[in-house]
Order: structure tokens, then C-alpha cells, then sequence
């Protein structure tokens, strides 16, 4: 896979510090569960974790890597203050540090894949950590919003939301190989019908017809990497996904920046999409609009798995009509 964007290290590869400088920042290299593509596991624990942390999840981006995503976003500075734990993944591949969003392994849950290997280490921190199984989260940018989708769409049972700038949506890359570059979607050729892709979004989790995670997208419509076209086809599946209609309840000017639109879809505010205008690839991380919409900061009757969104408001619905 090629360059998803140079003008992206300057969010901190000059300034990632040494694992020994990285406060807890450590990488694992103790076995975790499943991990066929070796996916490097780097970890930052805050000194005083919360009763039952949450899971913080944060792929990087191409030519990125772990310790530059720990430096280039505030998550552990966060994480320090409200006692959640935060994992970076490394990507495995050497070649430009892009994430496997393509090959059918990764699409699919538990098949392989660089998907499997981040799940893995989800469910070793919860463990690890005495983590709340309720309360985990993907977040990334670029390569790691793919990676975001990715892993929202094929583990549901897994991740409670997530939230991705400037990506694709998921299965937009698929292809033969673990590395594989879609020019047709980074120039936003591919397109599909919410339909169509809902049901590769459905393939991911064969089967699965449970709560799904809500989720939060970003895009700049001056995106020269990965074409604003993108960001509509994401508009598309994620609201086929949850079974809202592909024209907002409500949006709000000026959210959270000067300049970039908020829509958001359906009921309980569960689909909600970010354009900001004028706005390269190169987008802005709004770490405080994530922290709130993951509710990172709670400390009781936080937001979880299964609370809430259009699944289980179907199954209260299903389960009024069957009383009698």
C-alpha cells in the first residue's frame, strides 16, 4: 500500500519519545491470544486506573507507528486524568506501515488478519486490567480510521463505538492481500448503494443480528489523499447499517471547529458525521469530542455495550408485540 499522507508525521513522529522516556508507555511482548500477523502491541497504563477502566483502542496511520500515535494525540494525557487504559497498535507491515483493511481475513471476525491481532489485544487489557468488557473504543485517523471501521464493523460484540477521521468505509479497500492500495476508492470511485454496503459490513460477522456499536465519522472536503466522495459512501453505510434514513434529524454549524458541519442521524444520537470544509487529509484530531462521545470521562452509569441505539430499541419493540 502507498503513501496515505506525508504531511500527517508532523502530529509527532519528531517528538515520539523512547519507550523508556514514554511515562507507561511499554510494548507486550508476552503472548495475548491470537495474532497471525504479528501486530506489534505498545500499551499505556496511567498510574491510577479507574475502578474498571475502559479500553481505549488508537491505530495509527500510514508511515505512522505506535509511539507516534502516543505522542501525537492528548489520549494519555487523558487517560492519566480519568483512569482509562489506551492501547496502540503497530502495524506489521515494514513497507509503509499501512493497516491490513483489505484481505478477507481482516474483513471477517475471528479469520486473521491485522483485525484479529488488535482484538486480541483488547481482550488481554480487559483482562490484564480488570477492564469493563462494556466499555471499549476504537479511534483513529486515516489508516487507523479504516482500521476503525474495520474493527467496529467485524467485531461488534466487541467494540461499544467508534470514531474515524478522514477514511473509507468498510470493506472500500477489499481485495486480494493484506496490503492491498484501492486507487478506485482513495479517488472515490467506488460507490454503492447503502444496501450493498450494509451487507459487506454484515459479511464481516456472519450471521450476527445484535446490538451494533454507534459510530462517529470526520472528512475534509478538500481531502487530496482520500477523496470527500468517501465521506458520503461512509453517510451511506453506516445509516444502512443502523437503519436510519440518509437524511439528518438535525445539523449544527460551526461543531466542533469554525467551519465544520455536524449531522446527525436516527434516534438516541447513535450515527453522527463531521465535515469540515476546506479541510485537507491532513484533519485535526478533536480529542475532547471523542473523549465525549465514547463518555471516557464518566465514572458511573457511564455509556456501554448494549445500552442504548436502534438494536435494542428492535428488540424492546419485538418483545412489547410478543407480550400479551
Amino acid at each position: 500500500m502507498r503513501s496515505l499522507i506525508p504531511a500527517i508525521l508532523s502530529w509527532g513522529l519528531a517528538a515520539a519519545p523512547s519507550l523508556a522516556d514514554g511515562a507507561s508507555l511499554q510494548q507486550v511482548t508476552e503472548d495475548f491470544g491470537p495474532n497471525p500477523r504479528n501486530v506489534g502491541f505498545y500499551i499505556y497504563v496511567p498510574e491510577r486506573l479507574a475502578a474498571r477502566p475502559a479500553v481505549l483502542v488508537n491505530p495509527h496511520w500510514c508511515h505512522g507507528d505506535a509511539r507516534a500515535c502516543h505522542a501525537g494525540s492528548r489520549y494519555a494525557d487523558l487517560a492519566d486524568r480519568h483512569g482509562f487504559v489506551v492501547i496502540y497498535p503497530d502495524s506489521p507491515n515494514t513497507a509503509d506501515k499501512c493497516w491490513d483493511v483489505s484481505s478477507r481475513d481482516t474483513l471477517t471476525r475471528e479469520a486473521g488478519g491485522d483485525s484479529l491481532g488488535i482484538a486480541s489485544m483488547a481482550r488481554w487489557a480487559l483482562d490484564r486490567y480488570g477492564g469493563d468488557p462494556r466499555r471499549v473504543f476504537v479511534t483513529g485517523i486515516s489508516s487507523g480510521a479504516m482500521m476503525t471501521s474495520v474493527l467496529v464493523g467485524a467485531y461488534p460484540d466487541l467494540f461499544a463505538a467508534g470514531s474515524a477521521f478522514s477514511g473509507v468505509p468498510y470493506g472500500c479497500f477489499a481485495g486480494d492481500g493484506f496490503g492491498v492500495w484501492s486507487d478506485a476508492c482513495a479517488t472515490g470511485k467506488v460507490t454503492k448503494t447503502g444496501v450493498e454496503w450494509a451487507a459487506m459490513v454484515e459479511a464481516g460477522y456472519p450471521g450476527y443480528d445484535g446490538w451494533r456499536p454507534k459510530m462517529q465519522i470526520f472528512h475534509g472536503t478538500r481531502d487530496e489523499v482520500l477523496n470527500y466522495t468517501n465521506f458520503g459512501e461512509e453517510i451511506k453505510e453506516w445509516t444502512a447499517v443502523f437503519g436510519f434514513s440518509e437524511t439528518p434529524t438535525s445539523t449544527t454549524p460551526d461543531t466542533p471547529v469554525e467551519g465544520w458541519t455536524r449531522a446527525v442521524y436516527g434516534d438516541d444520537d447513535w450515527f453522527e458525521a463531521f465535515s469540515a470544509a476546506g479541510v485537507s487529509h491532513d484533519i485535526e484530531n478533536q480529542e475532547d469530542t471523542v473523549m465525549e462521545w465514547f463518555d471516557l470521562a464518566c465514572t458511573e452509569d457511564c455509556f456501554g455495550w448494549g445500552q442504548g441505539g436502534p438494536i435494542e430499541q428492535k428488540v424492546r419493540t419485538d418483545d412489547n408485540q410478543g407480550a400479551p
